[in-house]
């Protein structure tokens, strides 16, 4: 690893650490030459996920817009940031874990849904509408009947809300 500061290409690890709950190794080095330190943070580089969209248009996963439709579906709801992050690591986890280069937006969006449910009703409907494109008042029904049914728990219930 070359010194950030004066380019010298020898440098020591002094300390290496997992960074809890990622796949991620941070190590403090210092350099030989000038005597500097400076954090490098290293992670496997993976294979990219193709997201086939509704209309077959291909684009590459990006866990910040997944994140981004999670925070929109949770927003103005007791649900942590962390929470939230973390259904975004699972979900990418379990697309990964499928070994798959290609999967659906629709395959994602179910995955979300099923996570959702489970975490806050509310926060599920809304995440539902889009992924699902609602188009009437009837599949609004349709998803909270499935909420009635008991197949989503109690929020007050749920662990992760920050109060």
């Amino acid at each position: 690893m070359k010194c950030p500061y004066c380019k010298n290409e020898n440098t020591d690890v002094i300390d290496s650490r997992e960074v809890m709950g990622k796949d991620v190794t941070r190590r403090r080095r210092e350099c030989t030459g000038c005597h500097r330190r400076f954090t490098t943070y290293e992670r496997a580089e993976i294979e990219e996920i193709t997201v086939i969209k509704r209309d077959n248009r291909r684009e590459q996963f990006d866990r910040n817009k997944l994140l981004g439709g999670i925070m929109k579906a949770c927003e103005k709801r007791e649900i942590s940031r962390a929470v939230m992050e973390d259904l975004a690591d699972r979900t990418e986890s379990k697309i990964r874990a499928k070994g798959k280069i290609e999967t659906s937006s629709r395959e994602i969006g179910g995955m979300v849904m099923k996570e959702l449910i489970k975490i806050d009703p509310v926060a599920y409907i809304r995440f539902a509408s889009v992924y699902q494109n609602f188009g009437s008042p009837e599949e609004f029904t349709k998803a909270v009947s499935i909420i009635k049914k008991g197949k989503g728990r109690n929020p007050r219930h749920s662990h992760g809300k920050s109060r």
